[in-house]
């Protein structure tokens, strides 16, 4: 008998026991159900205030987000793509009025990529400039007369300053002592030529030609100009020379003669190019790189 009983009052203790536990976790599961109740109309409150903002009137007027100006904003290219799509839009607006042909479209000077990348700050792909470019010389073909301020205002970003078209070339004259004056260069050569009707007397830094140029070859280099119009006895030479060699010298000396035989006679520029005498030759001669032993020569490979 003690032990039944012993038995029944342990099943009656884990009964109060079970009972126990499942008031509590249902007490709990209460809390936090309020609990999360709560929080949630607190964010909700917070989310009213941050929508209603006060203007210091007592007025309570509603948030408004910032929105940028561009579309573009957010791109990479913000100033090229706002042009470009307003070139778009003009394009499309005033194709149909009427356009002049090439031959009678005032030249102008447009920039080109990488001067247009320089004044905005931008890396512009060259097929969108380009494909923008062809846009832009459509609407510059439209008539002056009827083309809108918005279409000249569009255009305008890429012009460039100095319209290198309407440059006028500087007339050199003939000073009163009937002399005409040419300057050339060639490699680190410069020379100074004065030209004045006469028999074909030559003096090169005070000296004959023979004397200031040894070679045949240096000779007849500066004296082309004159030879190839013949007009080698028609005019006297008196030119100053310095830096360089004898060869840098004589095509200096050359083209300074060229270009004083045109300010005399103007006819003579045709055949003077094409005889390449009024031509500046960019040619200079090439660095020395390190570990070089010239501007390209490298030394003799050696396996062992």
């Amino acid at each position: 008998m003690s032990t039944l009983r012993c038995s029944i009052r342990c099943l009656r203790d884990i009964r109060a026991a079970t009972t126990t536990a499942i008031s509590a976790s249902t007490k709990c599961s209460a809390i936090r159900r309020s609990f999360s109740t709560t929080v949630r109309r607190q964010d909700e409150g917070l989310q009213q205030d941050l929508d209603m903002s006060d203007d210091g009137f007592g007025t309570r007027i509603p948030f408004v987000r910032p929105v940028p100006a561009s579309p573009s904003y957010f791109s990479r290219q913000t100033q090229f793509q706002d042009s470009f799509v307003r070139v778009q839009e003009l394009a499309r607006k005033y194709w149909r009025l009427p356009r002049l042909p090439m031959t009678q479209v005032e030249r102008v000077a447009w920039k080109n990529k990488t001067q247009y990348r320089l004044m905005v700050g931008e890396a512009v792909r060259e097929t969108d400039y380009r494909a923008c470019m062809s846009l832009v010389r459509k609407l510059h073909q439209i008539h002056p007369d009827l083309m809108p301020d918005e279409v000249k205002e569009g255009i305008q970003p890429f012009r460039r300053d100095i319209n290198v078209y309407l440059n006028i070339a500087r007339q050199i004259p003939v000073d009163k002592f009937g002399r005409s004056h040419g300057v050339g260069k060639r490699k680190s050569s410069v020379a100074r030529a004065w030209l004045v009707e006469g028999t074909g007397e030559i003096l090169v830094n005070g000296k004959t030609l023979s004397d200031a140029f040894g070679r045949i070859h240096d000779r007849e280099s500066a004296l082309w100009g004159l030879k190839s119009t013949d007009r080698v006895d028609k005019y006297n030479v008196w030119a100053l020379v310095h830096g360089g060699g004898t060869t840098g010298q004589a095509e200096a000396l050359a083209l300074a003669i060229s270009k004083a035989l045109v300010v005399h006679e103007p006819a003579l520029k045709t055949p003077l190019r094409a005889a390449g005498c009024i031509t500046r030759d960019p040619r200079s001669v090439e660095r020395k790189k390190p570990g070089h032993l010239k501007a390209r020569k490298r030394p003799t490979w050696v396996k062992r």
